[in-house]
């Protein structure tokens, strides 16, 4: 064991024990207590970001689907085969074309850009949740020929479309003229209106038939790509590269994470951020024990004398006081643990009951995506902070520490 019983005895004495000087015992309480707030802190924010992170990445994946084959020539005319050859990894679970497009949409005086995507209605509800989100109309009215459209409610709002309106779909790639180009105009019927409450694919991603955009875009029997879905989205990195090995050199496999590598690239550095920004809060409440340690030499240097005097060796006294500011460490660390997983584990509740008290709304899903506040406790996180502040504790006491077993007996007791 690090510390002997005698050491433990006295190291935990002096902890108990009331100070001559009553700041010395408010420094030491600041002390836990900063620690605590700090931990709490801590924890609660890398909960907070990790349920945003989670959050979003749902939502992206339910319209992005989880991968995606493309050509290398931008049109793929094999999709069939090239679907089949992937369904033989044992991790794709399902499958379905699609074909996409810039163009413009046009209704009564407004006009908007928009990617267009033509898909399969009845393979598409298996790779994407956006059927789930339809508000109005019918998510199955996406039929071949009839050139109907599925638009999303930011879009509807800015163009005044409800479900039964015609709009104009308008693609850059018309024909040539000796007036010059003419881009290719198409009405749609609005059939459908879902809200994925994203701003990006709510305001600019308009759904057709995959035939129709074929027309459309010119593509004939070709497609842009086949989405799929996978039994692990965590695993896509290794999936694609097991792809790799059984697909032409000419398709190229991506995922999630590469069509929206920026995000989450600036996620993972925010969070990596803030991890160091908060632990330097833990670490200047868990450097004031050094205030506190040497102000406790000082009203202890009679004692330490004493116990010199006694037989006991500087490194027992090094070890009794680094025991004394380790336990006022641990003590903050564990409360500050426990406040800080309460916190994680009901800030949704708190901020909504903050809401409705002061009749604000502190999260708007116009600007962060979604209305609530998501938290996501990673136990990794907080083994990671509890092992952080442990050690900060730990080595703040030294200096001090080492500084009490310098105590001259004889300087000491001259005066006492």
């Amino acid at each position: 064991m690090f510390f002997s019983k005698f050491e433990l005895t006295v190291g935990l004495r002096y902890l108990r024990s009331k100070q001559k000087s009553g700041f010395v015992s408010f420094i030491s309480f600041v002390s836990i207590i900063g620690i605590a707030l700090g931990v709490a802190a801590l924890i609660t924010v890398l909960s907070v970001m990790n349920g945003f992170q989670k959050e979003i990445r749902n939502k992206i994946i339910g319209v992005t689907a989880h991968m995606q084959l493309i050509d290398a020539s931008g049109q793929l005319n094999n999709w069939e085969d090239i679907a089949k050859k992937a369904k033989t990894n044992k991790h794709i679970l399902n499958f379905a074309p699609y074909v996409d497009g810039q163009g413009l949409v046009s209704y009564d005086g407004n006009v908007s850009g928009v990617l267009i995507r033509g898909v399969k209605p009845d393979l598409e509800k298996t790779v994407d949740n956006i059927g789930a989100h339809i508000i109005s109309g019918e998510s199955n009215s996406l039929i071949s020929g009839k050139f109907n459209v599925i638009i999303g409610k930011e879009l509807a709002r800015q163009l005044g479309v409800q479900v039964g309106d015609k709009i104009t779909i308008i693609t850059p790639d018309g024909q040539t003229t000796p007036a010059g180009m003419i881009p290719r105009l198409k009405q749609f019927n609005v059939t459908g209106i879902f809200n994925m409450h994203m701003f990006e694919y709510d305001s600019g991603l308009v759904l057709i038939n995959l035939a129709d955009a074929q027309v459309l875009l010119k593509m004939n029997h070709a497609v842009s790509g086949i989405r799929l879905t996978v039994d692990d989205v965590m695993n896509t990195r290794e999936i694609k590269h097991q792809l790799g090995k059984i697909m032409p050199d000419n398709i190229l496999a991506s995922d999630w994470v590469d069509q929206h590598a920026n995000y989450f690239s600036a996620v993972e550095l925010e969070k990596k951020m803030m991890f160091v920004i908060l632990t330097l809060i833990v670490a200047v409440a868990a450097f004031n024990l050094v205030s506190t340690l040497v102000m406790t030499v000082n009203d202890k240097r009679a004692d330490i004398a004493i116990l010199r005097t006694m037989g006991a060796s500087k490194q027992n006294i090094t070890r009794i006081f680094i025991l004394q500011g380790g336990v006022s460490g641990i003590i903050g660390t564990v409360s500050g643990t426990v406040l800080g997983l309460l916190l994680a584990a009901n800030i949704g509740k708190i901020v909504h009951f903050f809401e409705m008290v002061t009749g604000t709304k502190l999260i708007s899903g116009d600007v962060y995506l979604i209305d609530y506040l998501p938290s996501q406790i990673i136990p990794s996180d907080v083994i990671s902070i509890f092992i952080v502040s442990i050690l900060l504790s730990i080595v703040a006491t030294i200096y001090p520490s080492r500084n009490a077993a310098k105590t001259d007996p004889v300087e000491a007791l001259r005066y006492e």
